[in-house]
């Protein structure tokens, strides 16, 4: 996934290493490409420690400036991490922010840094399946860009969009997600319980069915989710009458529509 000629012997600082921060080190590590990396984290896991042992990665050590700062705290402590970032920062550094609902006006304001590329990954990173939608600051060069597309590639997909105000549409469809599709699971387990089955069993059936049609969309990308849904559906069978109520006017199309729409405006709110 990763581009080898983006990352080879470039220099990285990760600032905040939680679940999204260590999933990308994690990346990193795996293609085991780029030259110096400095982490800054005030309360190191365990996995982080032997990742650092491992790969000669420097733990809360020296600041230098670096080719590219990650800047992976929780968006409450933009601040205190933009702080731990600036000894990183020379004026060629481009800040690459996952910070829910920050914008790059905010990090820009924080960091000096003109080069800033606003990212939102989603939680599938952590097994290097996720996927991020990207923004990148005008003062963004093809080099930095390429850079930071790079960095996030090493834990999934990268989709970039001209327009930040998109990014809000990103994190209601890609970044929230994964919850919605946890969600279906446990309600067709719930449902399954309502028919009939056990519950154990119908965990077991929701889960497994949820991941092998996952698994089937991702091994055939020609083939659209609607032509998938159709092969499956005899007509006048068991699918076809449940779709039947799925598809009705305020059925499950109704409902993401909402539910997206509500994720939007609540990013758009944190964004300010």
């Amino acid at each position: 996934m990763t581009d080898e000629a983006g990352l080879r012997g470039k220099s990285v600082a990760l600032i905040g290493a939680g679940n999204m921060g260590l999933a990308l080190l994690e990346g990193w590590a795996a293609q085991n490409l780029l030259g110096a990396v400095s982490i800054v984290e005030p309360q190191p896991s365990q996995r982080l420690q032997e990742i650092c042992d491992s790969h000669g990665y420097a733990l809360n050590g020296a600041a230098a400036p670096r080719d590219a700062v990650v800047l992976a705290v929780k968006p409450q402590a933009l601040q205190s991490g933009s702080a731990a970032a600036q000894p990183f920062v020379a004026p060629e550094t481009v800040v690459v922010s996952i910070l829910a609902g920050k914008r790059v006006a905010d990090i820009a304001a924080h960091v000096p840094a003109q080069a800033v590329v606003r990212a939102m990954p989603n939680t599938p990173a952590a097994i290097g399946r996720g996927i991020t939608g990207a923004f990148s600051s005008a003062a963004t060069s093809a080099a930095q860009r390429a850079l930071a597309d790079a960095l996030l590639r090493a834990v999934g997909a990268v989709e970039w969009v001209d327009d930040e105000a998109l990014i809000d549409a990103v994190t209601a469809v890609s970044g929230s997600g994964p919850a919605y599709v946890f969600y279906f699971a446990e309600c067709l387990a719930a449902a399954g319980v309502e028919a009939g089955l056990p519950a154990a069993l119908a965990a077991r059936l929701a889960r497994a069915t949820v991941e092998g049609a996952g698994e089937l969309m991702r091994r055939q990308p020609e083939t659209s989710p609607e032509e998938l849904r159709r092969r499956v559906t005899s007509p006048g069978g068991t699918t076809a009458a449940a779709l039947e109520v799925l598809e009705a006017p305020d059925g499950l199309a109704a409902l993401m529509r909402r539910a997206v729409a509500a994720a939007k405006r609540r990013a758009g709110e944190l964004s300010g």
